[in-house]
């Protein structure tokens, strides 16, 4: 039950980001479910493979290579979901950006509810 209430929140701030940056297009909420769930599984699946395969750069710019694979991530996630789209490596830099930073604040905010 958790996971699920993860991805409709994750789903919610992908539809508000798309609506607050303009190189970030999501037609409509069940795009940005499945894009909740898209970037989840590239997180899960290609991120750790990648960041294997960047070590020594990332170790290189002390960590913010990542930054970079996350954009990419994005990046491949719209080219993935249809009703998703990114404009460029910026727009996904910045959506990536914003959204771990609201995901974390979220994520926050449920482990408390459930503490509670």
């Amino acid at each position: 039950m958790k996971l699920i209430i993860k991805i409709l929140l994750s789903a919610i701030v992908v539809m508000f980001l798309a609506y607050l940056l303009p190189g970030v297009r999501v037609h409509n909420y069940l795009s940005a479910v499945i894009v909740a769930l898209v970037i989840g599984v590239l997180n899960t699946i290609v991120k750790p493979i990648l960041i294997v395969l960047t070590l020594p750069i990332t170790i290189l710019t002390l960590g913010f290579f990542l930054l970079v694979i996350n954009a990419f991530i994005i990046l491949f996630a719209g080219k993935l979901v249809d009703g998703f789209g990114v404009d460029g490596f910026w727009w996904a830099l910045i959506f990536s950006l914003l959204l771990s930073v609201l995901q974390s604040m979220l994520n926050s905010a449920l482990n408390e509810e459930i503490e509670e």
